[in-house]
């Protein structure tokens, strides 16, 4: 059985080209940044945010590791604030990527927040280009996790025809769901 993370970077990789602009919204320890790192190459651009200041030095390292010489830039700041930093990127980026819940290995009483979570979420919309795609694994098996999780999905159930919606998990009851929302080319 693929892992719901497996499968958010099949798709992904199905939609993301050279020379894209992406955002890793929630960097944590830098996984999903290399990857969109990757994808893109030099060509492209990554912004990475975070509130912690380990998670961006694991990311960072993790970079660093693979020989990543892309332009990416990692800001130490929470995601809701990715609309005011990114703002010359309005209408031009092709991936934005959430991983709610908490850093592995770090503070689990450090988490996302739909108070913080739902105006990020905007602002990620407003950055899509046409075509261009939110990415949002759902972690919901900590205290907190659920209620983020439920006001994500009424959250994406209110978006207007101009994005397509789709939600997928695994038959486990502890498996991080996927929500993956697309800007329609109107």
């Amino acid at each position: 059985m693929k892992r719901m993370t497996q499968m958010a970077h099949e798709k992904l990789s199905e939609v993301i080209q050279l020379g894209d602009r992406v955002v890793d919204a929630t960097a944590g320890n830098g996984h999903d940044t290399l990857f969109l790192a990757q994808r893109v190459g030099t060509q492209g651009e990554v912004a990475g945010f975070d509130i912690q200041p380990e998670a961006l030095h694991a990311t960072g390292l993790r970079l660093e590791h693979a020989g990543c010489r892309g332009p990416v830039n990692l800001y130490e700041l929470g995601h809701e604030k990715m609309g005011q930093v990114l703002s010359a990127w309005s209408g031009t980026v092709q991936a934005v990527v959430f991983n709610l819940g908490y850093l592995p290995g770090g503070d689990h009483h450090l988490i996302t927040r739909q108070v913080t979570t739902l105006p990020a979420l905007d602002a990620a919309l407003k950055l899509l280009l046409p075509g261009g795609v939110l990415s949002v694994m759902q972690y919901h098996g900590h205290p907190g996790g659920k209620q983020e999780m439920d006001a994500v999905l009424r959250w994406s159930e209110k978006l207007d025809t101009e994005y397509s919606r789709q939600q997928m998990e695994v038959e486990h009851p502890q498996a991080p769901k996927l929500l993956w929302i697309e800007k329609l080319n109107l």
